[in-house]
C-alpha cells in the first residue's frame, strides 16, 4: 500500500519483475510478498493490471485514483438516499401500525403483568 501511495503521483507502467526489484529496496517488502500485495491492490481497484502478450503490466495514474474515488462517492451517495427512503417508509409503516393497534382488555392485562414482573 505504501508503494501505491508513492506511485500515485507518478505516471509509470511496471512489469512484475521490475516491481519485485524496486519494492524491496524502496519499502522493505520481501520480494516474495510483492506479488500478493500487488494482487490485493489490483483487487481493491487501487492499481490497474493488464496482460499484454506474455507480460503483465501494472500502473496507477493520478486521474484514475480521482475517478475511482468519485465513482465510489456516487455509489455511496446512492446507497445513502436509498436507506433514507427505506427509513421514511418504515417510519410511516410504524406510525400506521401504532395508530391501527387496538387497546383491548387482554393487552392491558398483559401489560400489567409485565409491569408487575419487572418490579420483582
Amino acid at each position: 500500500k505504501q508503494w501505491y501511495q508513492r506511485r500515485v503521483r507518478g505516471k509509470d507502467v511496471f512489469q512484475l519483475k521490475e516491481l519485485e526489484k524496486i519494492c524491496p529496496k524502496a519499502k522493505g517488502i520481501t520480494p516474495m510478498s510483492v506479488k500478493d500485495i500487488l494482487q490485493s491492490l489490483v483487487d481493491d481497484n487501487m492499481v490497474c493490471a493488464e496482460k499484454i502478450g506474455t507480460s503483465n503490466y501494472f500502473w496507477c495514474f493520478p486521474s484514475q485514483a480521482a475517478m475511482s474515488r468519485k465513482r465510489k462517492l456516487s455509489e455511496l451517495d446512492g446507497e445513502v438516499s436509498l436507506f433514507k427512503k427505506r427509513k421514511l417508509e418504515n417510519e410511516s409503516k410504524l406510525k400506521e401500525a401504532k395508530e391501527s393497534r387496538e387497546e383491548g382488555e387482554e393487552r392491558k392485562v398483559l401489560l400489567e403483568e409485565v409491569a408487575v414482573k419487572e418490579r420483582m
